[in-house]
């Protein structure tokens, strides 16, 4: 008779034979989904989380080829209500933690999160957690893409952030974070190649560290603060930085003594005090293609002959307009 267990189960519970039978999901990362399902205050939050399935299929849920062990853990969620909860620290080989467009979960990022020693990338994002920014995030020292925008963080950014080795691109734009950019930032490891800082739309203030100049960023956007300084330090001629945006705050420097890089792409440096004049070597950045100069005190001719690659159209007045003394095409303002 007991070979004919498999093919009763079959007949009778359909479901079972799917999952229990062929169970890739380890036990023991069932069991922290399934109490990080039961942790928030709505009913049932994942109708895929059924226990009786395998929960490498769940949604949201990735599971390693090999060892079966959950790698990534994605929720995008506008009804999920609650804070985030500590025992997800129990998904010990999680890689990926991906927490994006839930509006109402609030809170503090808990201590917890810095046991996921194996995390590479961490997206906490679009949501209303509040609270400092957790020094405790150095721990996660195999961390390389780390994205907390669009929160409600306050408080000052910690410098033990840039001792993390491998980190290559930083988010924490569209929250409410004060204080300086953390001079330790251009001092990052040389593992940490061309790493993109995304700071803008917070309430940073202070100048801007001269360390910075250190730095190959692949892309930079401080915008929308209230920096002061040479913002210089993100140009150079040897630089592999593909957009710099640092508009709306208040640098002071002398943009022609600036060299750019061949791989810019953006550059918007408007509603500064940015002086001197535009320097004739910019109309060789080949890729440019966003370019937004106004609302400064620059002066002289605009250079012509822009060597533009993928801009057939050139430039409109509104990327040099409300400038001390340009003048020249496509402004209306002829040079004498």
């Amino acid at each position: 008779m007991l070979f004919l267990l498999p093919f009763i189960l079959f007949i009778f519970f359909p479901n079972l034979s799917q999952s229990t039978l062929s169970e890739l999901c380890h036990p023991q990362d069932k069991a922290a989904l399934l109490s990080f399902k039961h942790s928030f205050s709505n009913p049932n939050p994942f109708p895929s989380w059924d226990p009786l399935f395998d929960c490498c299929d769940w949604y949201g849920v990735t599971c390693n080829d090999t060892t079966n062990f959950v790698i990534s853990l994605t929720i995008i969620s506008q009804t999920l209500n609650g804070t985030i909860p500590p025992l997800l620290s129990n998904l010990k080989h999680l890689q990926i933690l991906r927490l994006h467009k839930i509006p109402n979960l609030v809170g503090q990022i808990p201590l917890e999160v810095s046991k996921l020693s194996n995390l590479t990338s961490l997206t906490i994002s679009w949501t209303n957690i509040s609270g400092p920014l957790p020094s405790f995030l150095v721990n996660l020292k195999n961390l390389v893409f780390l994205d907390l925008s669009f929160n409600r963080l306050s408080g000052s950014i910690p410098p033990s952030l840039a001792t993390l080795p491998f980190l290559r691109a930083i988010d924490l734009s569209r929250n409410q974070l004060t204080g300086q950019i953390p001079e330790s930032f251009g001092h990052l490891p040389k593992t940490a190649e061309f790493p993109a800082l995304v700071l803008s739309h917070n309430k940073l203030s202070g100048e801007i560290p001269s360390s910075l100049s250190n730095v190959n960023f692949s892309f930079v956007d401080i915008s929308s603060n209230t920096l002061s300084g040479d913002a210089s330090v993100f140009f150079g001629e040897g630089k592999a930085t593909d957009t710099i945006v640092i508009s709306r705050n208040r640098f002071e420097f002398d943009l022609s003594k600036v060299g750019f890089m061949d791989s810019l792409i953006t550059l918007d440096i408007s509603h500064n005090k940015i002086y001197g004049n535009i320097p004739k070597h910019i109309t060789d950045v080949v890729f440019l293609q966003q370019l937004n100069v106004s609302y400064n005190r620059l002066c002289g001719e605009i250079p012509t002959g822009w060597k533009l690659r993928y801009r057939k159209d050139g430039w409109d007045n509104s990327s040099f307009f409300h400038n001390r003394c340009l003048c020249g095409v496509p402004l209306d303002i002829p040079c004498k």
